[in-house]
Protein backbone atom coordinates (compact mmCIF):
# COMPACT_ATOMS: atom_id res chain seq x y z
CA UNK A 1 0.00 0.00 0.00
CA UNK A 2 2.89 2.60 0.77
CA UNK A 3 4.86 1.80 -2.48
CA UNK A 4 0.89 2.94 -4.28
CA UNK A 5 0.68 6.12 -2.30
CA UNK A 6 4.25 7.00 -3.26
CA UNK A 7 4.20 5.58 -6.74
CA UNK A 8 1.43 7.70 -7.15
CA UNK A 9 2.33 10.81 -5.52
CA UNK A 10 5.42 10.79 -7.76
CA UNK A 11 3.19 10.28 -10.40
CA UNK A 12 1.44 13.68 -10.12
CA UNK A 13 4.31 15.28 -9.01
CA UNK A 14 6.34 14.71 -12.54
CA UNK A 15 3.29 15.03 -14.43
CA UNK A 16 2.59 18.78 -12.67
CA UNK A 17 6.51 19.61 -13.62
CA UNK A 18 6.18 18.33 -17.28
CA UNK A 19 3.24 20.27 -17.34
CA UNK A 20 4.49 23.72 -16.31
CA UNK A 21 7.71 22.99 -18.53
CA UNK A 22 5.75 22.30 -21.74
CA UNK A 23 3.56 25.47 -20.98
CA UNK A 24 6.87 27.89 -19.69
CA UNK A 25 4.69 29.18 -17.39
CA UNK A 26 6.87 30.17 -14.52
CA UNK A 27 4.06 30.73 -11.51
CA UNK A 28 0.63 29.59 -12.45
CA UNK A 29 -1.85 29.94 -10.07
CA UNK A 30 -3.26 27.10 -8.20
CA UNK A 31 -1.19 24.59 -10.06
CA UNK A 32 -3.17 21.61 -9.09
CA UNK A 33 -5.91 22.77 -10.69
CA UNK A 34 -4.56 23.26 -13.99
CA UNK A 35 -4.58 19.56 -15.45
CA UNK A 36 -8.55 19.54 -14.09
CA UNK A 37 -9.67 23.29 -15.09
CA UNK A 38 -9.38 22.11 -19.07
CA UNK A 39 -12.30 20.07 -18.29
CA UNK A 40 -14.62 22.61 -18.78
CA UNK A 41 -17.18 22.13 -22.35
CA UNK A 42 -17.84 25.40 -22.70
CA UNK A 43 -16.48 26.71 -26.04
CA UNK A 44 -17.09 29.85 -27.48
CA UNK A 45 -17.94 30.74 -30.94
CA UNK A 46 -14.56 30.34 -32.13
CA UNK A 47 -13.86 27.51 -30.60
CA UNK A 48 -12.00 28.68 -27.55
CA UNK A 49 -12.56 27.24 -23.87
CA UNK A 50 -14.23 29.37 -21.56
CA UNK A 51 -13.46 30.20 -17.87
CA UNK A 52 -16.62 31.05 -17.10
CA UNK A 53 -20.23 30.32 -18.82
CA UNK A 54 -22.12 32.93 -20.31
CA UNK A 55 -24.95 34.04 -18.05
CA UNK A 56 -28.69 33.21 -19.07
CA UNK A 57 -29.49 35.54 -21.85
CA UNK A 58 -26.37 37.85 -21.25
CA UNK A 59 -24.76 39.87 -23.38
CA UNK A 60 -22.03 38.15 -25.86
CA UNK A 61 -19.79 40.06 -28.64
CA UNK A 62 -17.14 38.50 -31.54
CA UNK A 63 -14.77 40.33 -33.71
CA UNK A 64 -16.37 39.95 -36.77
CA UNK A 65 -13.14 37.98 -38.71
CA UNK A 66 -13.97 39.03 -42.04
CA UNK A 67 -13.94 42.76 -41.58
CA UNK A 68 -14.12 43.87 -37.89
CA UNK A 69 -14.36 47.75 -38.50
CA UNK A 70 -18.09 47.03 -40.52
CA UNK A 71 -18.84 46.18 -37.07
CA UNK A 72 -21.30 49.05 -35.61
CA UNK A 73 -20.14 48.43 -31.76
CA UNK A 74 -16.20 48.11 -32.74
CA UNK A 75 -14.60 51.10 -33.32
CA UNK A 76 -10.50 52.06 -32.73
CA UNK A 77 -9.46 55.36 -31.22
CA UNK A 78 -7.27 56.93 -33.74
CA UNK A 79 -8.73 54.82 -36.56
CA UNK A 80 -5.46 53.33 -37.29
CA UNK A 81 -5.21 50.50 -40.71
CA UNK A 82 -5.52 47.13 -40.04
CA UNK A 83 -4.31 44.58 -42.45
CA UNK A 84 -5.64 41.13 -43.19
CA UNK A 85 -2.68 38.51 -43.34
CA UNK A 86 -2.85 35.15 -44.71
CA UNK A 87 -3.78 32.83 -41.69
CA UNK A 88 -7.04 35.04 -41.51
CA UNK A 89 -5.79 37.65 -38.37
CA UNK A 90 -5.47 40.79 -38.64
CA UNK A 91 -2.34 43.14 -38.16
CA UNK A 92 -2.27 46.43 -36.36
CA UNK A 93 0.94 48.70 -36.08
CA UNK A 94 0.02 52.10 -34.07
CA UNK A 95 2.06 53.08 -30.92
CA UNK A 96 -0.98 53.54 -29.17
CA UNK A 97 -4.17 51.30 -30.16
CA UNK A 98 -7.40 50.92 -28.00
CA UNK A 99 -9.78 48.90 -29.83
CA UNK A 100 -13.19 49.15 -28.41
CA UNK A 101 -16.49 47.58 -28.03
CA UNK A 102 -19.42 49.78 -27.08
CA UNK A 103 -22.77 49.56 -26.01
CA UNK A 104 -25.59 50.71 -28.48
CA UNK A 105 -28.76 51.91 -27.40
CA UNK A 106 -31.17 48.77 -26.45
CA UNK A 107 -27.61 46.79 -25.39
CA UNK A 108 -26.98 46.36 -21.58
CA UNK A 109 -23.82 47.52 -20.47
CA UNK A 110 -20.76 45.25 -19.65
CA UNK A 111 -19.98 44.43 -15.86
CA UNK A 112 -19.13 41.02 -14.96
CA UNK A 113 -16.71 39.82 -18.18
CA UNK A 114 -14.82 37.23 -19.54
CA UNK A 115 -12.25 39.14 -22.50
CA UNK A 116 -10.41 37.14 -24.77
CA UNK A 117 -8.22 37.43 -27.29
CA UNK A 118 -5.31 35.80 -28.93
CA UNK A 119 -2.36 37.96 -30.07
CA UNK A 120 1.20 37.44 -31.80
CA UNK A 121 3.27 40.44 -31.53
CA UNK A 122 5.74 41.49 -34.41
CA UNK A 123 7.36 43.68 -33.25
CA UNK A 124 7.92 46.63 -31.08
CA UNK A 125 7.71 50.18 -31.87
CA UNK A 126 10.29 52.78 -30.92
CA UNK A 127 11.14 55.64 -30.39
CA UNK A 128 6.97 56.72 -30.72
CA UNK A 129 5.50 59.63 -29.64
CA UNK A 130 3.08 57.29 -26.59
CA UNK A 131 3.52 58.83 -23.28
CA UNK A 132 3.33 55.12 -22.32
CA UNK A 133 7.15 53.48 -21.84
CA UNK A 134 5.66 49.67 -21.86
CA UNK A 135 5.22 47.58 -24.32
CA UNK A 136 2.01 46.01 -23.85
CA UNK A 137 -1.29 44.27 -23.94
CA UNK A 138 -4.28 45.14 -22.14
CA UNK A 139 -7.86 44.18 -21.81
CA UNK A 140 -10.23 46.18 -19.22
CA UNK A 141 -13.81 46.93 -18.72
CA UNK A 142 -16.44 48.54 -16.04
CA UNK A 143 -15.97 52.54 -17.52
CA UNK A 144 -16.47 54.37 -20.47
CA UNK A 145 -14.57 56.94 -22.93
CA UNK A 146 -11.27 57.96 -21.43
CA UNK A 147 -10.55 61.22 -22.48
CA UNK A 148 -10.11 64.33 -20.97
CA UNK A 149 -13.15 66.11 -21.89
CA UNK A 150 -14.71 63.77 -19.80
CA UNK A 151 -12.33 62.32 -17.31
CA UNK A 152 -14.50 60.91 -14.68
CA UNK A 153 -16.08 58.45 -16.82
CA UNK A 154 -12.78 56.69 -17.80
CA UNK A 155 -12.78 54.04 -14.62
CA UNK A 156 -11.69 50.38 -15.72
CA UNK A 157 -9.59 47.05 -14.15
CA UNK A 158 -6.68 46.59 -16.33
CA UNK A 159 -5.64 43.77 -17.04
CA UNK A 160 -2.17 43.76 -18.67
CA UNK A 161 0.55 41.66 -20.59
CA UNK A 162 3.73 42.72 -21.10
CA UNK A 163 6.24 41.52 -24.18
CA UNK A 164 8.63 40.67 -21.75
CA UNK A 165 6.30 37.85 -20.24
CA UNK A 166 5.15 39.89 -17.25
CA UNK A 167 1.56 40.14 -15.91
CA UNK A 168 -0.39 42.45 -14.15
CA UNK A 169 -3.39 44.44 -13.04
CA UNK A 170 -4.20 48.37 -12.55
CA UNK A 171 -7.23 50.41 -11.94
CA UNK A 172 -7.94 53.72 -13.42
CA UNK A 173 -10.63 56.16 -11.86
CA UNK A 174 -10.21 59.10 -14.05
CA UNK A 175 -8.05 60.13 -17.01
CA UNK A 176 -5.60 60.57 -16.62
CA UNK A 177 -4.79 61.17 -12.83
CA UNK A 178 -6.35 58.19 -11.51
CA UNK A 179 -4.55 55.46 -11.74
CA UNK A 180 -3.14 53.23 -9.22
CA UNK A 181 0.05 50.77 -9.28
CA UNK A 182 0.25 48.12 -10.77
CA UNK A 183 -1.03 45.03 -8.52
CA UNK A 184 0.40 41.10 -9.04
CA UNK A 185 2.83 42.06 -11.10
CA UNK A 186 5.11 38.53 -11.75
CA UNK A 187 6.84 37.38 -15.00
CA UNK A 188 5.35 34.50 -15.83
CA UNK A 189 6.58 33.67 -18.93
CA UNK A 190 9.30 34.02 -21.98
CA UNK A 191 9.13 36.96 -24.21
CA UNK A 192 5.95 36.88 -26.19
CA UNK A 193 7.80 38.26 -29.65
CA UNK A 194 6.66 36.32 -32.91
CA UNK A 195 4.42 33.65 -31.22
CA UNK A 196 0.66 33.07 -30.91
CA UNK A 197 -0.67 33.46 -26.83
CA UNK A 198 -3.74 33.88 -25.70
CA UNK A 199 -4.90 35.84 -22.96
CA UNK A 200 -7.85 36.27 -21.03
CA UNK A 201 -8.88 39.02 -18.46
CA UNK A 202 -12.09 38.06 -15.82
CA UNK A 203 -13.71 40.91 -14.11
CA UNK A 204 -16.43 40.19 -11.51
CA UNK A 205 -18.40 41.58 -8.49
CA UNK A 206 -18.45 39.53 -5.13
CA UNK A 207 -19.43 39.80 -1.50
CA UNK A 208 -23.22 41.42 -2.57
CA UNK A 209 -21.31 43.84 -5.31
CA UNK A 210 -18.92 45.53 -2.55
CA UNK A 211 -16.09 43.95 -3.92
CA UNK A 212 -14.21 43.18 -7.26
CA UNK A 213 -12.44 39.56 -8.27
CA UNK A 214 -9.84 40.21 -11.03
CA UNK A 215 -8.27 36.94 -12.75
CA UNK A 216 -5.62 36.56 -15.87
CA UNK A 217 -5.62 33.18 -17.77
CA UNK A 218 -2.47 33.00 -20.61
CA UNK A 219 -3.05 29.83 -23.23
CA UNK A 220 0.93 29.87 -23.71
CA UNK A 221 1.34 27.76 -26.70
CA UNK A 222 -1.73 28.54 -28.56
CA UNK A 223 -3.62 25.15 -27.29
CA UNK A 224 -6.41 26.43 -25.84
CA UNK A 225 -4.92 25.07 -22.64
CA UNK A 226 -5.74 28.15 -20.11
CA UNK A 227 -3.39 28.55 -16.99
CA UNK A 228 -4.49 31.09 -14.38
CA UNK A 229 -1.44 33.25 -13.78
CA UNK A 230 -3.48 36.54 -11.58
CA UNK A 231 -5.55 36.13 -8.68
CA UNK A 232 -6.73 39.32 -6.54
CA UNK A 233 -9.52 41.33 -5.02
CA UNK A 234 -10.10 44.98 -4.99
CA UNK A 235 -11.86 45.28 -1.04
CA UNK A 236 -10.97 48.93 -1.04
CA UNK A 237 -7.28 50.09 -0.39
CA UNK A 238 -6.03 50.12 -3.44
CA UNK A 239 -4.96 53.85 -3.74
CA UNK A 240 -4.83 55.91 -6.86
CA UNK A 241 -1.16 57.02 -6.78
CA UNK A 242 -1.55 60.84 -7.30
CA UNK A 243 -1.22 63.97 -4.28
CA UNK A 244 -4.22 63.83 -3.29
CA UNK A 245 -4.26 67.88 -5.06
CA UNK A 246 -4.00 66.62 -8.15
CA UNK A 247 -6.39 63.60 -7.45
CA UNK A 248 -9.31 65.63 -6.74
CA UNK A 249 -9.06 68.36 -8.92
CA UNK A 250 -10.85 66.30 -11.43
CA UNK A 251 -13.85 66.38 -9.17
CA UNK A 252 -15.28 62.93 -9.72
CA UNK A 253 -16.49 62.07 -6.45
CA UNK A 254 -14.98 59.32 -5.68
CA UNK A 255 -12.60 58.52 -2.91
CA UNK A 256 -8.80 57.34 -3.93
CA UNK A 257 -9.84 53.71 -3.45
CA UNK A 258 -12.57 53.58 -5.15
CA UNK A 259 -14.08 49.98 -5.87
CA UNK A 260 -15.26 50.21 -9.50
CA UNK A 261 -18.36 47.67 -8.67
CA UNK A 262 -20.46 49.25 -11.31
CA UNK A 263 -20.86 48.55 -15.15
CA UNK A 264 -19.07 50.17 -18.19
CA UNK A 265 -20.13 51.47 -21.56
CA UNK A 266 -17.26 50.23 -23.14
CA UNK A 267 -14.85 47.34 -23.34
CA UNK A 268 -11.22 48.06 -24.58
CA UNK A 269 -8.61 45.72 -25.97
CA UNK A 270 -5.32 47.89 -26.12
CA UNK A 271 -2.05 47.58 -26.38
CA UNK A 272 1.06 50.09 -26.49
CA UNK A 273 4.03 50.38 -28.74
CA UNK A 274 3.43 46.83 -30.77
CA UNK A 275 2.88 45.84 -34.14
CA UNK A 276 0.68 42.86 -33.71
CA UNK A 277 -1.43 40.55 -35.00
CA UNK A 278 -5.43 39.56 -33.67
CA UNK A 279 -7.89 37.06 -33.53
CA UNK A 280 -10.67 35.81 -32.12
CA UNK A 281 -11.46 38.32 -29.74
CA UNK A 282 -14.81 38.24 -27.57
CA UNK A 283 -16.34 39.18 -24.58
CA UNK A 284 -19.31 37.78 -22.24
CA UNK A 285 -21.28 38.38 -19.59
CA UNK A 286 -20.78 35.46 -17.61
CA UNK A 287 -22.14 33.83 -14.56
CA UNK A 288 -19.08 33.66 -12.02
CA UNK A 289 -20.41 30.78 -9.50
CA UNK A 290 -19.93 28.30 -12.35
CA UNK A 291 -16.53 26.94 -13.50
CA UNK A 292 -14.35 24.29 -13.26
CA UNK A 293 -11.38 26.42 -12.09
CA UNK A 294 -13.06 27.06 -8.61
Amino acid sequence: MKIIIITSSLFIVLSVCLLQTELQIFNPIATYSIATAQNHLGLDKFGVREIYPTKENGREWYVDMENPKEDENFSITFNPNITRQDDGSWRISAPVVRMNIKTLEGETNWKNVEMTGYAKIVGVITNSSNKVIENDLTWYARGGKHNQEIPCEATAYMGGLYDNGKVGWKKELWFVGGYTDERQSNKVTNSLIDRWIGWKVVIYNINNNSEVKLESYMDNTNANYWVKVTDLVDDGGWYAKMPDSHFFDADCSKDKDFVITNSGSTATFRSDNLIWDFKNLSIREIEPDKTSFQ
